[in-house]
């Protein structure tokens, strides 16, 4: 999946680990993703969580997408600043599962930045693209 994830790639994300419904990914600030307000946008900061939930549900195998998220906005980041998110599978029922992303500063502090729940669904009859 992150092979053809043209979107985030092109964001600058890097992805540090997935595996066991987990994943880290990194992504640098730039200049192009502050607002008015000299903070990053929020929905950049959101596309960022969103990637790490999509590679962690999608990490043990069958397709699997968003059904929805939440997501509150703790801390700014800036301009130049480094993030870390790293999602968590907190409990899968069915075809559901509960995700948690936490996006943090690389910073001594590891300042969070970000909390997001995901909510998945398994999409059945579905094979994964080649």
């Amino acid at each position: 999946m992150w092979a053809r994830d043209a979107a985030s790639r092109g964001l600058g994300m890097e992805l540090l680990s997935s595996g066991d419904g987990s994943a880290r990914v990194r992504m640098k600030i730039t200049g192009a993703m502050v607002n008015g307000h000299g903070v990053a946008h929020g929905g950049f900061l959101f596309t960022l969580a969103d990637t790490a939930f999509a590679v962690a549900c999608n990490s043990r195998g069958p397709v699997t997408v968003g059904a929805g998220a939440d997501i509150d906005f703790v801390a700014p980041a800036f301009e130049g600043d480094v993030l870390v998110a790293e999602a968590r599978e907190r409990t899968r029922f069915g075809r559901s599962g509960l995700y948690d992303v936490r996006i943090e500063r690389e910073d001594p502090q590891h300042t969070v930045v970000v909390e997001f729940r995901g909510r998945s669904r398994v999409i059945r009859g579905v094979e994964e693209r080649a």
